[in-house]
Protein backbone atom coordinates (compact mmCIF):
# COMPACT_ATOMS: atom_id res chain seq x y z
CA UNK A 1 0.00 0.00 0.00
CA UNK A 2 1.35 3.42 -0.97
CA UNK A 3 2.19 5.77 1.90
CA UNK A 4 3.66 8.68 0.03
CA UNK A 5 3.01 10.97 -2.90
CA UNK A 6 5.96 11.95 -5.07
CA UNK A 7 5.51 14.79 -7.55
CA UNK A 8 8.02 15.22 -10.35
CA UNK A 9 7.64 18.58 -12.10
CA UNK A 10 9.36 20.51 -14.84
CA UNK A 11 8.37 24.08 -15.69
CA UNK A 12 9.34 26.05 -18.78
CA UNK A 13 12.17 28.48 -17.98
CA UNK A 14 10.51 31.26 -19.97
CA UNK A 15 7.62 31.50 -17.48
CA UNK A 16 9.15 32.47 -14.11
CA UNK A 17 5.81 33.75 -12.72
CA UNK A 18 4.15 30.35 -13.20
CA UNK A 19 7.18 28.61 -11.73
CA UNK A 20 7.03 30.83 -8.63
CA UNK A 21 3.32 30.14 -8.25
CA UNK A 22 3.96 26.40 -8.36
CA UNK A 23 6.73 26.64 -5.75
CA UNK A 24 4.58 28.75 -3.43
CA UNK A 25 1.72 26.29 -3.77
CA UNK A 26 3.99 23.40 -2.86
CA UNK A 27 5.26 25.38 0.11
CA UNK A 28 1.71 26.11 1.25
CA UNK A 29 0.95 22.38 1.10
CA UNK A 30 3.97 21.62 3.30
CA UNK A 31 5.73 19.57 0.63
CA UNK A 32 9.29 18.41 1.33
CA UNK A 33 11.94 18.92 -1.35
CA UNK A 34 13.65 15.64 -2.28
CA UNK A 35 15.70 17.35 -4.98
CA UNK A 36 15.01 20.07 -7.53
CA UNK A 37 11.74 19.25 -9.25
CA UNK A 38 10.90 16.34 -6.94
CA UNK A 39 8.57 16.87 -3.97
CA UNK A 40 7.20 14.59 -1.26
CA UNK A 41 3.97 14.58 0.73
CA UNK A 42 2.12 11.99 2.82
CA UNK A 43 -0.52 10.16 0.84
CA UNK A 44 -3.82 11.64 1.98
CA UNK A 45 -6.94 12.47 -0.07
CA UNK A 46 -6.55 16.26 0.42
CA UNK A 47 -2.88 16.14 -0.60
CA UNK A 48 -3.69 13.97 -3.60
CA UNK A 49 -6.45 16.33 -4.71
CA UNK A 50 -4.22 19.40 -4.31
CA UNK A 51 -1.32 17.87 -6.23
CA UNK A 52 -3.58 16.69 -9.05
CA UNK A 53 -4.96 20.22 -9.39
CA UNK A 54 -1.42 21.62 -9.36
CA UNK A 55 -0.40 19.12 -12.05
CA UNK A 56 -3.23 20.33 -14.25
CA UNK A 57 -2.02 23.91 -13.82
CA UNK A 58 1.53 22.89 -14.72
CA UNK A 59 0.26 21.19 -17.88
CA UNK A 60 -1.67 24.34 -18.88
CA UNK A 61 1.60 26.27 -18.53
CA UNK A 62 3.31 23.92 -20.99
CA UNK A 63 5.16 22.14 -18.21
CA UNK A 64 5.22 18.51 -17.15
CA UNK A 65 4.01 16.98 -13.89
CA UNK A 66 3.88 13.35 -12.79
CA UNK A 67 2.22 12.26 -9.56
CA UNK A 68 3.37 8.91 -8.16
CA UNK A 69 2.05 6.94 -5.21
CA UNK A 70 4.93 5.06 -3.63
CA UNK A 71 5.80 3.13 -0.52
CA UNK A 72 9.03 3.30 1.45
CA UNK A 73 11.40 0.43 0.75
CA UNK A 74 12.10 -0.09 4.47
CA UNK A 75 11.11 1.13 7.92
CA UNK A 76 14.31 3.17 8.02
CA UNK A 77 13.41 4.94 4.81
CA UNK A 78 9.88 5.55 6.06
CA UNK A 79 11.28 7.21 9.21
CA UNK A 80 13.69 9.23 7.08
CA UNK A 81 10.77 10.51 5.03
CA UNK A 82 8.86 11.42 8.21
CA UNK A 83 11.83 13.42 9.51
CA UNK A 84 11.58 15.62 6.42
CA UNK A 85 8.29 16.89 7.87
CA UNK A 86 9.50 17.47 11.43
CA UNK A 87 8.15 20.87 12.56
CA UNK A 88 9.82 20.73 16.00
CA UNK A 89 12.31 23.52 15.27
CA UNK A 90 9.53 25.90 14.22
CA UNK A 91 7.56 25.12 17.38
CA UNK A 92 10.65 25.71 19.53
CA UNK A 93 11.26 29.08 17.90
CA UNK A 94 7.65 30.01 18.56
CA UNK A 95 7.99 28.96 22.21
CA UNK A 96 11.08 31.16 22.57
CA UNK A 97 9.15 34.12 21.17
CA UNK A 98 6.23 33.51 23.53
CA UNK A 99 8.54 33.24 26.53
CA UNK A 100 10.35 36.44 25.53
CA UNK A 101 7.04 38.30 25.83
CA UNK A 102 6.97 37.55 29.55
CA UNK A 103 9.67 40.17 30.07
CA UNK A 104 7.03 42.77 29.26
CA UNK A 105 4.38 41.46 31.66
CA UNK A 106 3.60 44.29 34.04
CA UNK A 107 5.73 46.70 32.00
CA UNK A 108 4.27 46.85 28.48
CA UNK A 109 0.66 47.53 27.53
CA UNK A 110 -1.12 44.16 28.02
CA UNK A 111 -3.37 44.88 25.04
CA UNK A 112 -0.31 45.13 22.80
CA UNK A 113 1.03 41.85 24.20
CA UNK A 114 -2.38 40.25 23.61
CA UNK A 115 -2.26 41.30 19.95
CA UNK A 116 1.20 39.78 19.53
CA UNK A 117 -0.01 36.57 21.15
CA UNK A 118 -2.94 36.49 18.76
CA UNK A 119 -0.53 36.64 15.81
CA UNK A 120 1.58 33.90 17.38
CA UNK A 121 -1.53 31.77 17.84
CA UNK A 122 -2.29 32.14 14.12
CA UNK A 123 1.33 31.19 13.36
CA UNK A 124 0.98 28.12 15.57
CA UNK A 125 -2.20 27.10 13.77
CA UNK A 126 -0.47 27.49 10.40
CA UNK A 127 2.39 25.24 11.52
CA UNK A 128 0.06 22.67 13.07
CA UNK A 129 -2.07 22.53 9.90
CA UNK A 130 0.98 21.16 8.04
CA UNK A 131 2.27 18.99 10.88
CA UNK A 132 1.55 15.57 9.45
CA UNK A 133 3.48 13.73 12.17
CA UNK A 134 3.07 15.67 15.45
CA UNK A 135 5.80 15.46 18.08
CA UNK A 136 5.81 16.61 21.73
CA UNK A 137 7.01 20.00 20.48
CA UNK A 138 3.45 20.75 19.34
CA UNK A 139 2.11 20.22 22.88
CA UNK A 140 4.88 22.40 24.35
CA UNK A 141 4.04 25.25 22.00
CA UNK A 142 0.33 24.91 22.68
CA UNK A 143 0.94 24.94 26.44
CA UNK A 144 3.25 27.97 26.22
CA UNK A 145 0.59 29.90 24.32
CA UNK A 146 -2.15 28.87 26.75
CA UNK A 147 -0.09 29.91 29.78
CA UNK A 148 0.83 33.25 28.21
CA UNK A 149 -2.79 33.87 27.23
CA UNK A 150 -3.90 33.20 30.81
CA UNK A 151 -1.23 35.50 32.25
CA UNK A 152 -2.06 38.35 29.90
CA UNK A 153 -5.77 37.90 30.55
CA UNK A 154 -5.13 38.48 34.26
CA UNK A 155 -3.36 41.71 33.36
CA UNK A 156 -6.17 42.74 31.01
CA UNK A 157 -8.98 41.83 33.38
CA UNK A 158 -7.89 42.46 36.98
CA UNK A 159 -10.17 41.19 39.70
CA UNK A 160 -10.65 44.65 41.22
CA UNK A 161 -10.20 48.26 40.21
CA UNK A 162 -11.33 51.68 41.38
CA UNK A 163 -14.89 52.73 40.56
CA UNK A 164 -16.47 56.08 40.01
CA UNK A 165 -18.66 57.10 42.91
CA UNK A 166 -22.41 57.09 42.17
CA UNK A 167 -22.81 60.83 42.74
CA UNK A 168 -19.57 61.98 41.15
CA UNK A 169 -19.98 64.75 38.59
CA UNK A 170 -18.48 63.79 35.22
CA UNK A 171 -19.05 67.07 33.38
CA UNK A 172 -16.26 69.47 32.55
CA UNK A 173 -13.60 67.08 33.83
CA UNK A 174 -10.11 66.15 32.72
CA UNK A 175 -10.00 62.59 31.38
CA UNK A 176 -6.66 60.81 31.29
CA UNK A 177 -5.41 57.61 29.68
CA UNK A 178 -2.03 56.22 28.75
CA UNK A 179 -0.22 55.97 25.45
CA UNK A 180 -0.16 54.18 23.06
CA UNK A 181 -3.73 54.58 21.90
CA UNK A 182 -5.54 51.65 20.33
CA UNK A 183 -9.11 50.41 19.98
CA UNK A 184 -10.22 50.43 23.64
CA UNK A 185 -8.62 53.75 24.58
CA UNK A 186 -9.73 55.41 21.35
CA UNK A 187 -13.29 54.11 21.64
CA UNK A 188 -13.46 55.11 25.30
CA UNK A 189 -12.23 58.63 24.50
CA UNK A 190 -14.82 58.86 21.70
CA UNK A 191 -17.52 57.70 24.11
CA UNK A 192 -16.53 60.36 26.65
CA UNK A 193 -16.63 63.13 24.07
CA UNK A 194 -19.86 62.08 22.40
CA UNK A 195 -22.02 60.83 25.26
CA UNK A 196 -20.54 61.68 28.67
CA UNK A 197 -18.51 64.90 28.85
CA UNK A 198 -18.46 66.80 25.54
CA UNK A 199 -16.64 69.74 27.14
CA UNK A 200 -14.13 67.54 28.94
CA UNK A 201 -10.39 67.71 28.36
CA UNK A 202 -8.47 64.62 27.26
CA UNK A 203 -4.91 64.02 28.46
CA UNK A 204 -2.53 61.41 27.08
CA UNK A 205 -0.13 60.09 29.72
CA UNK A 206 3.29 58.60 29.17
CA UNK A 207 4.02 55.20 30.66
CA UNK A 208 4.97 56.29 34.20
CA UNK A 209 3.32 59.72 34.21
CA UNK A 210 0.83 60.41 36.99
CA UNK A 211 -2.63 61.72 36.03
CA UNK A 212 -3.39 65.36 36.80
CA UNK A 213 -5.05 65.99 40.16
CA UNK A 214 -8.78 65.36 39.97
CA UNK A 215 -8.60 63.71 36.55
CA UNK A 216 -10.83 60.79 35.66
CA UNK A 217 -8.55 57.96 34.58
CA UNK A 218 -9.56 55.31 32.06
CA UNK A 219 -8.06 52.25 30.40
CA UNK A 220 -5.04 51.70 32.62
CA UNK A 221 -4.40 49.87 35.87
CA UNK A 222 -5.72 51.75 38.89
CA UNK A 223 -7.92 54.07 36.83
CA UNK A 224 -11.53 54.79 37.78
CA UNK A 225 -12.59 53.10 34.57
CA UNK A 226 -10.49 50.05 33.67
CA UNK A 227 -10.82 46.49 32.45
CA UNK A 228 -12.76 44.19 34.74
CA UNK A 229 -12.83 40.38 34.90
CA UNK A 230 -14.74 40.09 31.63
CA UNK A 231 -15.05 43.56 30.08
CA UNK A 232 -12.64 45.95 28.42
CA UNK A 233 -12.70 49.57 29.59
CA UNK A 234 -15.18 50.77 26.98
CA UNK A 235 -17.65 48.09 28.06
CA UNK A 236 -16.98 48.90 31.72
CA UNK A 237 -17.81 52.57 31.15
CA UNK A 238 -21.07 51.56 29.47
CA UNK A 239 -21.98 49.31 32.39
CA UNK A 240 -21.06 51.74 35.18
CA UNK A 241 -22.81 54.71 33.57
CA UNK A 242 -25.86 52.70 32.48
CA UNK A 243 -25.19 53.28 28.80
CA UNK A 244 -25.22 49.59 27.91
CA UNK A 245 -28.94 49.81 27.20
CA UNK A 246 -28.08 51.60 23.97
CA UNK A 247 -27.83 48.76 21.41
CA UNK A 248 -25.56 50.70 19.07
CA UNK A 249 -23.05 51.50 21.82
CA UNK A 250 -23.23 47.90 23.03
CA UNK A 251 -22.45 46.58 19.54
CA UNK A 252 -19.43 48.85 19.32
CA UNK A 253 -18.41 47.40 22.68
CA UNK A 254 -18.41 43.89 21.26
CA UNK A 255 -16.25 45.04 18.36
CA UNK A 256 -13.78 46.87 20.63
CA UNK A 257 -13.57 43.81 22.91
CA UNK A 258 -12.67 41.63 19.93
CA UNK A 259 -10.05 44.05 18.62
CA UNK A 260 -8.37 44.18 22.03
CA UNK A 261 -8.59 40.64 23.39
CA UNK A 262 -10.44 38.60 20.75
CA UNK A 263 -13.34 36.41 21.88
CA UNK A 264 -16.56 36.29 19.87
CA UNK A 265 -15.76 37.19 16.23
CA UNK A 266 -17.24 40.40 14.81
CA UNK A 267 -17.69 40.50 11.05
CA UNK A 268 -16.64 44.12 10.56
CA UNK A 269 -13.69 43.94 12.97
CA UNK A 270 -11.10 43.43 10.22
CA UNK A 271 -12.26 46.53 8.36
CA UNK A 272 -12.30 48.67 11.49
CA UNK A 273 -8.85 47.40 12.45
CA UNK A 274 -7.53 48.44 9.04
CA UNK A 275 -9.04 51.92 9.41
CA UNK A 276 -7.54 52.37 12.86
CA UNK A 277 -4.15 51.18 11.64
CA UNK A 278 -4.36 53.77 8.87
CA UNK A 279 -5.24 56.44 11.43
CA UNK A 280 -2.23 55.47 13.55
CA UNK A 281 0.07 55.84 10.55
CA UNK A 282 -1.42 59.12 9.38
CA UNK A 283 -1.71 60.94 12.71
CA UNK A 284 1.22 63.06 13.92
CA UNK A 285 0.04 63.04 17.53
CA UNK A 286 -2.63 61.59 19.83
CA UNK A 287 -5.12 64.42 19.22
CA UNK A 288 -4.98 63.84 15.47
CA UNK A 289 -5.27 60.10 16.00
CA UNK A 290 -8.43 60.50 18.08
CA UNK A 291 -9.89 62.88 15.50
CA UNK A 292 -9.37 60.25 12.80
CA UNK A 293 -10.69 57.42 14.97
CA UNK A 294 -13.77 59.42 15.92
CA UNK A 295 -14.83 59.41 12.26
CA UNK A 296 -14.80 55.61 12.29
CA UNK A 297 -16.75 55.29 15.54
CA UNK A 298 -19.24 57.96 14.44
CA UNK A 299 -19.95 56.00 11.27
CA UNK A 300 -20.26 52.75 13.21
CA UNK A 301 -22.74 54.33 15.57
CA UNK A 302 -24.81 55.66 12.67
CA UNK A 303 -24.76 52.23 11.03
CA UNK A 304 -25.78 50.43 14.23
CA UNK A 305 -28.29 52.95 15.55
CA UNK A 306 -31.96 52.20 14.97
CA UNK A 307 -34.42 54.93 15.94
CA UNK A 308 -37.33 53.90 18.15
CA UNK A 309 -40.37 52.97 16.11
CA UNK A 310 -43.46 55.09 16.53
CA UNK A 311 -46.39 53.30 18.03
Amino acid sequence: MANWLVTVMQMPVEDPAARMRVLRTLESLGAAVVREGVYLLPDTPPNRQSLEALGEYVARCAGQAHLLRVGASSDAQHEAFKRMFDRSARYEELVKTVESLRVGFGQSDPSAIARVLHKLRREFEAIAALDFFPTPALSRAEQALAEADAAVRKLLFPATHAHIGPAENLLGRTWATRKPLWADRLASAWLVRRFIDPEGKLVWLDKSQEPPAGAVGFAFEGAQFANSESRVTYEEILAQLKLDGNPALARIGGLVHYLEVRGNPVAEAAGVQTLLQGAVRRARNEDELLAEAEKTFDLLYEAYFEPAKRK
